[in-house]
């Protein structure tokens, strides 16, 4: 029996348990004499209390659904539904659907990928490098020579785990970034989100808790949401996420897993400062936690030091570490890594089995040609030059045109600038202004769990030019001050709180 709960919606939670239960009753999947779940099981379970469950029981008990008796817990009663016959093709697939596949997700990134593609619309939505960087020439040239050179076999399958030559070369790769590991201990995915996906999958059963930080990347928080974890939020200020708070949780809860993403975290950009990242991995050690560390911007730092990765300060062996070529080279091929003891990548290989067999076999057989022949190391080289200077003119733009009380943080490296809107701003009226004019951008809200987050944007800096730049600032900057509510004669002015950015 399987429960989602929307936390965001209007309705009821008991009243989401009890319409949950009724058509999975109507539908036949909970067939008379179905014993469900007891009260006290359930509520741990979904994370709510004992009372709602035994709201959402009273319910169906008053439209005679199921009956309990003592010492024999509740249980389903035979029903009588008259089934109607539809007219022709009108086959009702909401009903149809699995009760977590039929939860309203949020069509946020399906719509920013959408109107990416749109020359009339500046985007700042989405994470994606500059397509006027990528290397085509270059593929061109190693895709005539893979095809020379290996023929049909770069258009076969290839092992789940990945092509064995790039897996041996990803190994190599992580030992310039400081990670020893070997190919076994690597598992080539379909970008990052996949990996993100076999995680959730693999380690969390429905109201497992997950420990995030506040704010996360939402693909994270929607594949873990996917799966009905439980999250639990850290909050992060700008050196990370805060461990004192991750500490006092642990010694109350025992999460199934802690995801991060130290370096140029998305949506803020922070970066988590040495002390506190050794300090998590004596954490997560001492609680046999594993940490999935998410890891996709630390090549394109612009300025400052580097950092070491949670996952070569690892000497517990709890960090499985997920990096991607997305972020930087041929995001259309979705050629993402893991590494992690041989445990976790034979299992995550049996599922990733089950949904795409494999990643695609010219895209590995082209990224590692590209990293073999040399050509990645100036390729990062280059692509750092020029999102220093787009930074650089978003942080100009914003500097000059952004409306008073409007508030952002320098970010050494990554995609995007996270800002704080001025008080006053409406986010339902700004998204329908900066569609009007011509600009999106990521909203705050998807990338918290408990705080409302409305009053933050997130603005990508790479995929636009440093032209487009300019006017989309400028576009977003007068949306702004369009949504913007005017404090009535009278009203006190609201305090002001420190952002986390």
């Amino acid at each position: 029996m399987e429960i989602l709960i929307d936390r965001s919606s209007p309705t009821p939670i008991y009243l989401q348990i009890c319409q949950q239960v009724r058509g999975m009753i109507a539908s036949g999947a909970l067939p008379p004499g179905f014993r469900l779940p007891p009260e006290r099981r359930l509520a741990a379970a979904l994370g709510v209390t004992r009372g709602t469950v035994l709201a959402a029981y009273r319910e169906l008990r008053a439209d005679a659904l199921v009956d309990a008796r003592v010492g024999r817990g509740t249980s389903v009663l035979a029903q009588r539904f008259h089934a109607q016959p539809s007219p022709a093709g009108d086959v009702p697939w909401n009903q149809l659907f699995r009760a977590a596949a039929a939860r309203p997700q949020d069509p946020l990134v399906r719509d920013l990928l959408e109107l990416s593609e749109r020359t009339d619309v500046v985007s700042f939505g989405i994470g994606l490098p500059a397509p006027e960087l990528l290397p085509v020439s270059t593929l061109h040239h190693l895709l005539d020579e893979v095809m020379a050179e290996a023929g049909a076999a770069a258009l076969l399958h290839s092992p789940t785990e990945g092509h064995t030559p790039l897996r041996e070369t990803l190994a190599e790769l992580m030992a310039a970034r400081g990670i020893r590991c070997g190919p076994a201990e690597v598992l080539v995915v379909s970008g990052s989100q996949q990996g993100l996906d076999l995680a959730a999958r693999a380690f969390i059963d429905p109201g497992d808790p997950v420990v995030v930080e506040e704010p996360s990347y939402f693909g994270g928080l929607q594949a873990f949401r996917a799966v009905q974890a439980r999250l639990l939020p850290v909050p992060a200020d700008e050196e990370g996420m805060r461990t004192d708070v991750l500490e006092s949780l642990l010694r109350r809860q025992r999460p199934k897993l802690i995801y991060v993403l130290p370096t140029f975290q998305n949506p803020s950009g922070h970066v988590m400062g040495l002390a506190r990242r050794r300090r998590l991995l004596e954490l997560a050690a001492s609680f046999q936690v594993p940490v999935l560390e998410d890891d996709p911007y630390s090549e394109l730092r612009y300025e400052g030091e580097p950092l070491p990765s949670l996952k070569a300060l690892d000497e517990a062996g709890v960090v499985l570490y997920l990096s991607t070529f997305s972020k930087t080279l041929f995001p259309g091929m979705r050629v993402g890594w893991l590494v992690a003891p041989r445990p976790v990548v034979r299992q995550f290989a049996l599922i990733k089995q089950s949904s795409d067999l494999h990643s695609s076999t010219p895209g590995q057989f082209l990224v590692e040609r590209f990293i073999r022949r040399g050509y990645w190391a100036p390729f990062v080289r280059a692509s750092r030059s020029a999102y220093t200077a787009r930074r650089d003119a978003m942080l100009e733009a914003l500097a000059a045109q952004a409306p008073e009380g409007m508030t952002w943080r320098r970010p050494e490296g990554g995609f995007y600038v996270w800002g704080r809107l001025p008080n006053g701003v409406s986010m339902t009226r700004l998204l329908g202004a900066a569609a009007s004019a011509g600009v999106t951008f990521l909203p705050g809200r998807p990338c918290f769990i408990d705080e409302p987050g409305g009053e933050f944007v997130r603005l990508n800096f790479s995929h636009p030019s440093e032209e487009r730049i300019r006017d989309g600032v400028r576009r977003l900057a007068a949306a702004i001050a369009s949504s913007t509510e005017r404090p009535r004669a009278g009203t006190p002015a609201p305090i002001e709180t420190r952002p986390i950015v």
